[in-house]
Protein backbone atom coordinates (compact mmCIF):
# COMPACT_ATOMS: atom_id res chain seq x y z
CA UNK A 1 0.00 0.00 0.00
CA UNK A 2 3.32 2.55 0.96
CA UNK A 3 5.34 3.54 -1.30
CA UNK A 4 8.42 6.26 -0.29
CA UNK A 5 8.30 8.38 3.36
CA UNK A 6 9.31 11.49 4.15
CA UNK A 7 9.15 13.16 7.08
CA UNK A 8 7.29 10.47 8.86
CA UNK A 9 4.57 10.61 5.95
CA UNK A 10 3.83 8.08 3.49
CA UNK A 11 3.00 8.07 0.22
CA UNK A 12 0.11 5.63 -0.77
CA UNK A 13 -0.17 2.95 -3.76
CA UNK A 14 -3.38 2.08 -5.26
CA UNK A 15 -3.33 -2.20 -4.46
CA UNK A 16 -6.09 -2.79 -6.84
CA UNK A 17 -8.47 -0.98 -9.67
CA UNK A 18 -11.19 1.51 -8.34
CA UNK A 19 -13.15 4.00 -8.99
CA UNK A 20 -10.76 6.44 -11.72
CA UNK A 21 -7.76 4.91 -9.45
CA UNK A 22 -5.96 1.73 -11.04
CA UNK A 23 -3.60 -0.77 -9.25
CA UNK A 24 -0.11 0.62 -8.52
CA UNK A 25 -0.72 4.14 -9.07
CA UNK A 26 0.51 6.49 -6.59
CA UNK A 27 -1.66 8.84 -4.43
CA UNK A 28 -0.79 11.58 -1.76
CA UNK A 29 0.32 11.23 1.70
CA UNK A 30 -0.71 9.73 5.11
CA UNK A 31 0.90 9.83 8.48
CA UNK A 32 -0.63 5.41 9.26
CA UNK A 33 -2.77 3.33 7.80
CA UNK A 34 -5.43 3.95 9.90
CA UNK A 35 -5.80 7.94 7.92
CA UNK A 36 -7.69 6.04 4.77
CA UNK A 37 -10.26 3.37 4.94
CA UNK A 38 -9.99 0.14 2.73
CA UNK A 39 -13.48 0.60 1.95
CA UNK A 40 -15.22 2.73 -1.26
CA UNK A 41 -13.17 4.23 -3.36
CA UNK A 42 -11.67 7.16 -0.94
CA UNK A 43 -8.50 8.49 -2.27
CA UNK A 44 -5.85 10.82 -1.49
CA UNK A 45 -4.48 12.34 -4.82
CA UNK A 46 -1.27 12.35 -6.21
CA UNK A 47 -1.30 15.56 -6.24
CA UNK A 48 -1.48 16.21 -2.49
CA UNK A 49 2.16 16.37 -2.44
CA UNK A 50 4.36 16.16 0.96
CA UNK A 51 6.08 18.89 -0.14
CA UNK A 52 3.30 21.29 -0.61
CA UNK A 53 2.28 19.83 3.28
CA UNK A 54 -1.24 18.36 1.24
CA UNK A 55 -1.86 15.68 3.67
CA UNK A 56 -3.85 13.34 6.26
CA UNK A 57 -2.49 12.39 9.52
CA UNK A 58 -2.81 12.62 13.24
CA UNK A 59 -6.19 10.49 13.98
CA UNK A 60 -7.87 11.92 11.12
CA UNK A 61 -10.05 9.73 8.85
CA UNK A 62 -10.53 9.69 4.56
CA UNK A 63 -13.53 7.07 4.25
CA UNK A 64 -16.15 6.13 2.02
CA UNK A 65 -15.70 7.51 -1.83
CA UNK A 66 -14.40 11.34 -0.39
CA UNK A 67 -11.14 12.93 -1.98
CA UNK A 68 -8.91 14.84 -0.72
CA UNK A 69 -7.08 16.49 -3.46
CA UNK A 70 -4.86 19.43 -4.57
CA UNK A 71 -2.41 20.63 -1.26
CA UNK A 72 -5.22 20.18 0.83
CA UNK A 73 -4.56 18.74 4.95
CA UNK A 74 -7.01 16.72 6.73
CA UNK A 75 -5.57 16.16 10.40
CA UNK A 76 -6.32 15.43 14.43
CA UNK A 77 -9.77 14.05 14.49
CA UNK A 78 -11.22 14.81 11.79
CA UNK A 79 -13.52 12.95 9.15
CA UNK A 80 -14.10 13.08 5.41
CA UNK A 81 -16.93 10.74 4.25
CA UNK A 82 -19.42 10.14 1.62
CA UNK A 83 -18.34 11.67 -1.92
CA UNK A 84 -17.26 14.60 -0.19
CA UNK A 85 -14.22 16.07 -1.77
CA UNK A 86 -11.24 18.54 -0.16
CA UNK A 87 -9.06 20.09 -2.32
CA UNK A 88 -7.42 23.44 -2.90
CA UNK A 89 -5.40 24.52 0.42
CA UNK A 90 -8.89 24.10 2.33
CA UNK A 91 -8.34 22.68 6.07
CA UNK A 92 -10.27 20.42 7.84
CA UNK A 93 -9.06 19.66 11.83
CA UNK A 94 -9.83 19.22 15.26
CA UNK A 95 -13.08 16.87 15.14
CA UNK A 96 -14.49 18.69 11.79
CA UNK A 97 -17.02 16.25 9.77
CA UNK A 98 -17.23 16.80 6.27
CA UNK A 99 -19.55 14.04 4.10
CA UNK A 100 -22.58 13.49 1.77
CA UNK A 101 -21.73 15.32 -0.96
CA UNK A 102 -20.23 18.25 0.05
CA UNK A 103 -16.92 20.00 -1.46
CA UNK A 104 -14.66 22.49 0.94
CA UNK A 105 -11.72 24.11 -1.32
CA UNK A 106 -10.04 27.11 -1.57
CA UNK A 107 -7.91 28.51 1.84
CA UNK A 108 -10.97 27.25 3.65
CA UNK A 109 -10.78 26.27 6.90
CA UNK A 110 -13.32 23.81 8.68
CA UNK A 111 -12.64 22.93 12.66
CA UNK A 112 -13.71 22.41 16.04
CA UNK A 113 -16.68 19.90 15.54
CA UNK A 114 -18.31 21.84 12.73
CA UNK A 115 -20.21 19.76 9.99
CA UNK A 116 -20.46 20.64 6.43
CA UNK A 117 -22.54 18.15 4.78
CA UNK A 118 -25.39 17.60 1.73
CA UNK A 119 -24.10 19.23 -1.13
CA UNK A 120 -22.84 22.13 0.79
CA UNK A 121 -20.25 24.14 -0.67
CA UNK A 122 -17.51 26.17 1.06
CA UNK A 123 -14.44 28.19 -0.39
CA UNK A 124 -12.44 31.10 -0.90
CA UNK A 125 -11.26 32.15 2.51
CA UNK A 126 -14.33 30.85 4.60
CA UNK A 127 -13.83 29.87 7.88
CA UNK A 128 -16.53 27.42 9.89
CA UNK A 129 -15.99 25.81 13.02
CA UNK A 130 -17.13 25.64 16.73
CA UNK A 131 -20.36 23.51 16.48
CA UNK A 132 -21.50 25.36 13.22
CA UNK A 133 -22.96 22.97 10.75
CA UNK A 134 -23.32 23.73 6.88
CA UNK A 135 -25.55 21.74 4.76
CA UNK A 136 -28.34 21.07 2.43
CA UNK A 137 -26.75 23.15 -1.29
CA UNK A 138 -25.59 25.77 0.57
CA UNK A 139 -22.97 28.17 -0.94
CA UNK A 140 -20.35 29.66 1.32
CA UNK A 141 -17.70 31.99 -0.43
CA UNK A 142 -15.55 35.13 0.86
CA UNK A 143 -14.01 35.56 4.13
CA UNK A 144 -17.77 34.29 5.92
CA UNK A 145 -16.81 33.14 9.44
CA UNK A 146 -20.02 30.79 10.64
CA UNK A 147 -19.30 29.66 14.12
CA UNK A 148 -20.22 28.61 17.66
CA UNK A 149 -23.92 26.52 16.89
CA UNK A 150 -24.85 28.66 13.81
CA UNK A 151 -26.74 26.71 10.54
CA UNK A 152 -26.56 27.67 7.13
CA UNK A 153 -28.91 25.44 5.04
CA UNK A 154 -31.44 25.02 2.13
CA UNK A 155 -29.62 26.90 -0.71
CA UNK A 156 -28.77 29.65 1.44
CA UNK A 157 -25.58 31.75 0.26
CA UNK A 158 -23.05 33.46 2.78
CA UNK A 159 -20.18 35.33 1.07
CA UNK A 160 -18.14 38.52 1.69
CA UNK A 161 -16.83 39.52 4.75
CA UNK A 162 -20.12 38.01 6.44
CA UNK A 163 -20.06 36.20 9.97
CA UNK A 164 -22.99 33.82 11.17
CA UNK A 165 -22.65 33.21 15.32
CA UNK A 166 -24.10 31.97 18.09
CA UNK A 167 -27.19 30.04 17.65
CA UNK A 168 -28.25 32.11 14.58
CA UNK A 169 -29.30 30.59 11.32
CA UNK A 170 -29.28 31.58 7.70
CA UNK A 171 -31.83 28.99 5.72
CA UNK A 172 -34.39 28.70 2.93
CA UNK A 173 -32.90 30.51 0.05
CA UNK A 174 -31.56 33.45 2.23
CA UNK A 175 -28.27 35.13 1.39
CA UNK A 176 -26.43 37.20 3.72
CA UNK A 177 -23.58 39.58 2.18
CA UNK A 178 -20.85 41.79 2.24
CA UNK A 179 -20.25 42.92 5.93
CA UNK A 180 -23.07 41.55 7.79
CA UNK A 181 -23.82 39.60 10.81
CA UNK A 182 -26.37 37.38 12.50
CA UNK A 183 -25.87 36.07 15.65
CA UNK A 184 -27.25 35.32 19.26
CA UNK A 185 -31.02 33.31 17.80
CA UNK A 186 -31.66 35.61 14.82
CA UNK A 187 -33.64 33.41 11.69
CA UNK A 188 -33.01 34.97 8.14
CA UNK A 189 -34.90 32.84 5.89
CA UNK A 190 -37.38 32.40 3.02
CA UNK A 191 -35.43 34.39 0.30
CA UNK A 192 -34.60 36.96 2.75
CA UNK A 193 -31.24 39.65 2.35
CA UNK A 194 -29.10 41.08 4.79
CA UNK A 195 -26.30 43.18 2.98
CA UNK A 196 -23.82 46.21 3.83
CA UNK A 197 -22.83 46.58 7.27
CA UNK A 198 -26.67 45.30 8.41
CA UNK A 199 -26.65 43.32 11.81
CA UNK A 200 -29.52 41.29 12.75
CA UNK A 201 -29.52 39.90 16.31
CA UNK A 202 -31.41 38.52 19.58
CA UNK A 203 -34.74 36.89 18.54
CA UNK A 204 -35.22 38.35 15.50
CA UNK A 205 -37.11 36.89 12.65
CA UNK A 206 -36.39 37.94 8.96
CA UNK A 207 -38.37 36.08 6.30
CA UNK A 208 -40.20 36.50 3.17
CA UNK A 209 -38.46 38.86 0.45
CA UNK A 210 -37.26 41.30 3.17
CA UNK A 211 -34.15 43.23 2.57
CA UNK A 212 -32.01 44.15 5.33
CA UNK A 213 -28.53 46.59 4.77
CA UNK A 214 -26.79 49.39 5.27
CA UNK A 215 -26.17 50.57 8.73
CA UNK A 216 -29.63 48.91 10.07
CA UNK A 217 -29.44 47.06 13.25
CA UNK A 218 -32.46 44.52 13.66
CA UNK A 219 -33.03 42.83 17.16
CA UNK A 220 -36.60 42.37 17.60
CA UNK A 221 -39.12 42.37 20.05
CA UNK A 222 -40.83 39.24 21.21
CA UNK A 223 -44.98 38.72 21.96
CA UNK A 224 -45.91 36.65 24.37
CA UNK A 225 -46.88 34.04 22.60
CA UNK A 226 -43.37 33.89 20.94
CA UNK A 227 -43.59 35.44 18.06
CA UNK A 228 -40.61 38.10 16.68
CA UNK A 229 -41.27 41.85 15.42
CA UNK A 230 -38.47 43.93 13.74
CA UNK A 231 -38.82 47.29 11.75
CA UNK A 232 -36.62 47.87 8.89
CA UNK A 233 -36.05 49.88 5.95
CA UNK A 234 -37.03 48.46 2.50
CA UNK A 235 -34.37 48.75 -0.71
CA UNK A 236 -36.62 52.25 -0.78
CA UNK A 237 -36.49 53.20 2.06
CA UNK A 238 -40.05 52.42 3.32
CA UNK A 239 -39.76 51.08 6.98
CA UNK A 240 -41.46 47.61 7.28
CA UNK A 241 -42.75 45.79 10.15
CA UNK A 242 -41.57 42.30 9.71
CA UNK A 243 -43.16 38.83 11.96
CA UNK A 244 -43.26 35.81 10.64
CA UNK A 245 -44.46 35.87 6.98
CA UNK A 246 -45.78 39.45 7.49
CA UNK A 247 -43.80 42.06 5.72
CA UNK A 248 -46.10 45.34 6.07
CA UNK A 249 -45.66 49.13 6.36
CA UNK A 250 -46.17 50.26 9.81
CA UNK A 251 -49.95 51.31 8.51
CA UNK A 252 -51.19 47.97 7.33
CA UNK A 253 -49.70 46.04 10.01
CA UNK A 254 -51.84 48.60 12.77
CA UNK A 255 -54.75 47.16 9.94
CA UNK A 256 -53.99 43.75 9.73
CA UNK A 257 -53.70 43.04 13.61
CA UNK A 258 -56.83 45.09 14.36
CA UNK A 259 -58.67 42.79 11.95
CA UNK A 260 -57.28 39.74 13.13
CA UNK A 261 -56.36 40.36 17.08
CA UNK A 262 -58.98 43.65 17.56
CA UNK A 263 -60.39 43.55 21.46
CA UNK A 264 -57.97 40.49 22.25
CA UNK A 265 -54.60 40.09 25.16
CA UNK A 266 -52.70 39.86 21.87
CA UNK A 267 -54.20 42.19 19.98
CA UNK A 268 -53.79 44.99 22.70
CA UNK A 269 -49.58 43.34 23.23
CA UNK A 270 -49.53 43.74 19.69
CA UNK A 271 -50.15 47.39 19.08
CA UNK A 272 -47.94 48.10 22.26
CA UNK A 273 -45.18 46.36 20.36
CA UNK A 274 -45.92 48.75 17.03
CA UNK A 275 -45.72 51.93 19.01
CA UNK A 276 -42.98 50.73 20.66
CA UNK A 277 -41.10 50.12 17.55
CA UNK A 278 -42.16 53.46 16.21
CA UNK A 279 -40.50 55.13 19.29
CA UNK A 280 -37.76 53.31 19.12
CA UNK A 281 -37.22 53.81 15.56
CA UNK A 282 -37.39 58.11 16.09
CA UNK A 283 -33.98 57.39 18.62
CA UNK A 284 -32.72 55.21 15.93
CA UNK A 285 -33.29 56.91 12.57
CA UNK A 286 -30.98 54.59 10.15
CA UNK A 287 -33.75 51.63 11.70
CA UNK A 288 -31.78 50.07 14.49
CA UNK A 289 -34.54 48.24 16.49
Amino acid sequence: MFGEVVDGLQRIRALKDFGNVKAGEVGGWIENESNLSHGGSCWVDEDASVAGHANVFGDARVSGDAKVLGYAKVYRNARVCGNAEVDGHAEISGNAQVCGNAHVSGDAYISGHARVYANARVSDSARVFGNAKVSDNVYISGRVSVSENARVCGNAEVDGHAEISGDAQVCRNARVSENARVYRNARVSENAQVFGYARVSGNANVSGNALVFGNARVQGINRSDGHTFCYVPDKDGTMRVIAGCRYFTMEEARVHWEDTRGGTHLGDETMSILEALMLLTKTSPEGCV
